[in-house]
């Protein structure tokens, strides 16, 4: 016990200087425009980039403090753990090597969620998947699917279960298997940034990542933060929403196959890959909505229900702990939607629909 003690010790030393050093060379450089904090009777609101895409924050702080260099400082931390982007990242060091031995603490508890929400989904969310991923042009070395290639036998990589970790490591009884985080990264670094604000006395906040949210408290009207759930159509606009949800101190995260593909001869290749049969989803389910505990969880269940379809997405539902809204069509090409029983309080709909 005092042993695990002394490294979490250790641990959080590493990441506090790692998060000074870089807050103290930020202060150094000239902030862009575009990241200028707006600040407006107690709201504080900052905008940023990270993970290939862009963050929002939003909360209700008296003093108006500006904490977006803190933020920039985890969040570049947080790459350093767990973005395959990164070659010296230490999910990529365990990509090329067979043990790793964790430095920071981040990838510990994505391997502990990772492997909670692939045995509750019996597989349908596997990290593991990665080599196939690439194979199909999603990862950091695009296309790479040729004639050649075998993808039955890439198959035999695809199983977490020979990802094996403790409290001080990582290691890989399969050689060859890879890891890829993607589907589980944004939802966990938004509850990073929360825990980082809650830690600093921020009680209502709306912290967002690429799409992937954590809501606390009240908004500055004193009612609970509402996000918007677009319309699964590729031609459709950020600003054209299918629906809106109350977020009531959730995560929550959305999954959807209709903008993050590419075709071949007019076949569309989803971004959307399926662990058993190592190929791309082709079914109805064009957009998961999932609000859990913790956006970590939230992110990782949508994507595993797109790839398992409305169906059996809703069949997963029904004894969880988490709540789904689904877009799907229907055999006649009509969009039609599905609202567990428990989100349906904080759901509204469009004047479209």
């Amino acid at each position: 016990m005092r042993s695990n003690a002394n490294k979490n010790i250790i641990y959080s030393l590493i990441l506090l200087l790692l998060v000074a050093i870089v807050y103290l060379y930020r202060q150094n450089q000239q902030k862009p425009a575009e990241q200028i904090v707006e600040t407006s009777t107690g709201k504080v609101v900052f905008t940023g980039n990270t993970m290939g895409t862009s963050y929002r924050i939003v909360y209700l702080d008296q003093e108006e403090r500006d904490f977006k260099n803190e933020v920039d400082s985890i969040l570049i931390v947080f790459n350093e753990s767990l973005s395959t982007y990164i070659q010296d990242s230490e999910i990529s060091r365990f990509n090329r090597m067979d043990t790793v031995f964790f430095k920071l603490p981040y990838f510990l508890p994505v391997l502990q969620t990772g492997k909670d929400v692939y045995e509750q989904t019996s597989g349908a969310f596997d990290p593991t998947v990665a080599p196939l991923v690439n194979l199909w042009g999603f990862g950091p070395g695009g296309p790479q699917l040729k004639d050649s290639v075998n993808i039955e036998a890439m198959l035999r990589l695809v199983d977490y279960s020979s990802v094996q970790f403790d409290e001080e490591k990582v290691w890989k009884t399969k050689e060859g298997a890879n890891l890829d985080f993607s589907a589980i990264a944004k939802g966990y670094g938004v509850d990073v940034i929360a825990t980082f604000l809650s830690e600093k006395g921020i009680q209502n906040m709306l912290v967002e990542i690429g799409g992937e949210l954590v809501a606390k408290g009240v908004n500055e009207e004193g009612e609970l933060w509402k996000v918007g759930i677009n319309r699964p159509e590729e031609d459709a606009s950020a600003n054209e929403l299918y629906s809106i949800v109350a977020l009531s101190n959730q995560g929550m995260a959305t999954s959807g196959n209709y903008r993050n593909f590419y075709e071949v001869d007019g076949l569309k290749i989803s971004h959307t890959i399926n662990p058993k049969t190592g190929r791309p989803v082709s079914h109805g389910l064009l957009s998961a909505t999932v609000l859990a505990e913790n956006c970590m969880k939230a992110d990782a269940i949508a994507t595993s229900l797109m790839v398992m379809g409305t169906e059996q997405a809703i069949e997963l539902q029904k004894n969880a702990d988490f709540e789904i809204f689904l877009i799907y069509s229907d055999e006649d090409g009509n969009l039609k939607s599905y609202a567990s029983e428990g989100i349906k309080p904080f759901l509204s709909f469009t004047v479209e629909n």
